[in-house]
């Protein structure tokens, strides 16, 4: 009996203590915020109202790495769900550090999946301690996580305002940004916007018949009780093709098939798929196909989109581009003052961060400029000139810049052999086309490889053949142009964009010179229009 009035003694002082406790200061606040979090979290003090609103209040003070740690140590804990809840309120780093390894029960994890967001419960997706009941009301709300929410600048963490914000001067804002992209969409698109919005991808299981018996996103009535088998006539206005029906039969992996999902909800509409085959690890019995699909990129669908909705992504996908360039321009100026001293006397190690920052820039520029090219190649707003471009001295400036490359991937690009030629293309054009084909493959090399290149003379037409690095050399097109759907590659160098679209940059950009892209086991090849030469050496058509 008297340890329990001790400690209820203890526990009231402690509480006491830290309520009564200066909090005006940072450092108060700081220290009270943490307390709190600390008094709570051990069941010295219950989680009321009250104490919930003081936490609350005290947040606003609070940097973002204080509450990172108190979040953190929510894992120590057997923390009640309600200061969970609080802290999955937070920013989307905070919640990470909260909900990665703490501790509720089934019904708490219940009650709490609701409230929590997408962005809690993307990270509760990757824990595999999670209840089997757990599980299945996070699946349950898959199709609610495809909605991103965007709160207006100012109006944060529960209310509070961005101190960002409050600074002088223009901001960026890339949320506002993409608003105002779709809000001009929708306006493109007229007046029937009470359509469901489309899924984009969806993880799907078969039963050992081929029928859809699992998968991750809503509505499911839409896709359960399909099947990969041509051959049970029970699936009406759906459709796989061979190249699914067929691997099932076989009990083969496949890729890049077509789906077609009858009706009008967000899941309805044309489909890529692709399978595995799963054998029970006892008996080795076939048990069904696992897969994903993803919707049909563009340039993989019939029709290609009617033009006025080709027009409005292009208008959107320029305007993106261009409030990119001016912040993104100015990042990599201010590193490089910094970097240089040019603003006065620098510590070592920030130049060094500073170097780094110009280098990050300027591959997302590199980006930024795809980004445009792509969306002018599809917009019909490519600017073109004529002109004549000399093979061997672009190839050899090409080769120069990308030296840096090539010694971090330890590759060598093998020039061809010094012959007089010539493009009928304006160097620009020229130059950006060889130059994001010759740096993708590069990029993908490995030590020691060497990637030569050869001219090769036709009928009014120059080649450029290349021969690829070893991870693309026993890929298909169609895989490699689909490489930015997988994770193809995370090292340094490698396309920001995806290996997939940059390649596909590739050969549209070639389509548009007038000349082919051609992609053959062992040989990448650029066919481009030749300008005649005279004995000289000298364009017949014009110097450039």
């Amino acid at each position: 009996m008297f340890r329990g009035v001790l400690g209820f003694v203890r526990f009231d002082d402690s509480l006491k203590t830290v309520l009564a406790a200066e909090s005006t200061s940072a450092l108060g606040a700081q220290a009270a915020f943490r307390q709190l979090v600390d008094l709570i979290g051990r069941g010295r003090a219950s989680a009321d109202a009250p104490l919930l609103a003081r936490l609350n209040a005290l947040r606003d003070r609070v940097p973002e790495p204080v509450r990172l740690a108190a979040a953190r140590s929510l894992a120590l804990m057997e923390a009640p769900v309600a200061l969970v809840d609080f802290f999955a309120s937070d920013t989307p780093d905070v919640i990470a550090a909260a909900l990665r390894a703490v501790r509720l029960d089934s019904d708490d994890w219940e009650a709490l999946l609701p409230r929590i967001g997408p962005i809690g419960r993307s990270v509760l997706r990757r824990r595999r301690d999670l209840a089997p009941s757990v599980v299945r009301a996070l699946n349950m709300l898959g199709a609610h996580d495809l909605v991103l929410g965007y709160a207006p600048a100012g109006v944060q963490n529960g209310g509070a305002c961005d101190p960002i914000a409050e600074q002088a001067g223009p901001r960026f804002e890339v949320a506002e940004l993409v608003r105002r992209i779709e809000a001009h969409q929708q306006a493109q698109a007229g007046p029937e916007g009470d359509a469901p919005s489309p899924l984009t991808a969806f993880q799907f299981e078969t039963d050992a018949a081929g029928v859809i018996r699992w998968l991750d996103a809503a509505p499911r009535g839409a896709v359960i009780g399909l099947t990969l088998d041509h051959r049970d006539a029970g699936w009406a206005g759906a459709a796989v093709d061979g190249v699914a029906s067929g691997a099932f039969r076989k009990r083969a992996a496949f890729s890049d098939a077509r789906l077609v999902v009858p009706g009008a909800s967000a899941i309805a509409g044309d489909w890529r798929i692709a399978g595995v085959p799963m054998f029970d690890h006892a008996t080795g019995a076939f048990t069904g196909m696992r897969g994903q699909a993803r919707r049909p990129r563009i340039d993989e669908r019939a029709g290609h989109g009617d033009e006025r909705t080709r027009a409005a992504v292009s208008e959107g996908l320029r305007r993106l581009v261009h409030e990119l360039r001016t912040p993104a321009n100015a990042i990599a100026g201010f590193s490089e003052l910094i970097g240089r001293e040019l603003l006065g006397p620098v510590a070592p190690v920030y130049r060094d961060r500073a170097d780094d920052i110009r280098r990050h820039v300027t591959g997302l520029i590199g980006a930024i400029e795809d980004l445009d090219l792509a969306a002018r190649i599809d917009g019909g707003a490519l600017d073109r000139r004529d002109g004549v471009t000399y093979v061997p001295a672009l190839l050899q400036r090409i080769g120069d810049d990308l030296a840096p490359l090539a010694t971090l991937r330890g590759a060598e690009l093998v020039l061809p052999m010094q012959q007089e030629a010539a493009w009928s293309l304006d160097p620009y054009d020229a130059e950006r086309l060889i130059s994001r084909l010759l740096a993708t493959l590069l990029s993908a090399a490995q030590p020691g490889e060497r990637l030569t290149m050869a001219l090769i003379s036709g009928v009014g037409t120059l080649a450029l053949a290349v021969v690829p690095p070893a991870a693309f050399a026993l890929r298909d097109e169609a895989t490699l142009l689909a490489l930015d759907d997988e994770d193809a590659t995370v090292d340094e160098g490698a396309p920001l964009l995806g290996v997939g679209f940059a390649l596909r940059l590739v050969r549209n950009l070639t389509a548009e010179l007038g000349g082919r892209f051609v992609i053959a086991p062992g040989h990448f090849t650029l066919l481009l229009p030749a300008a005649a030469l005279d004995h000289a050496g000298h364009a017949t058509t014009g110097m450039p």
